[in-house]
């Protein structure tokens, strides 16, 4: 299978199918530092630091670049020296397999 950074969101309806508890697993291997959240329902959050407000706000463009690319939008906070993101699938209420890919690509753009 190719490596998440290098693959696209695929359309996410409601009803698509939840990454299983073993997907999560192996995916999680892919991915470094995420924490899995698990209530009230499953996300993936990491924590970026930076030297200062400006990197930040770079990164933070940077991210919602992506998530329109993507057509997959994740929570971000924006903080001096700090942006901690959060993906998960609204539509399903959980985790899918777009969150992972975009959890990979955000660690490529920082």
């Amino acid at each position: 299978m190719a490596s998440l950074k290098s693959q696209s969101c695929e359309a996410c309806q409601i009803g698509a199918p939840k990454v299983s508890e073993n997907e999560i697993d192996e995916l999680l291997l892919e991915i470094q530092e995420w924490t899995l959240i698990k209530e009230p329902i499953k996300k993936l959050q990491k924590v970026f630091n930076f030297k200062n407000y400006k990197d930040s706000l770079n990164f933070s463009n940077k991210i919602a670049k992506l998530a329109d690319e993507e057509d997959h939008h994740p929570q971000i906070i924006l903080e001096w020296g700090k942006v901690t993101v959060t993906w998960w699938s609204h539509k399903i209420e959980g985790l899918h397999h777009n969150d992972f890919i975009c959890a990979a690509k955000t660690d490529q753009l920082f």
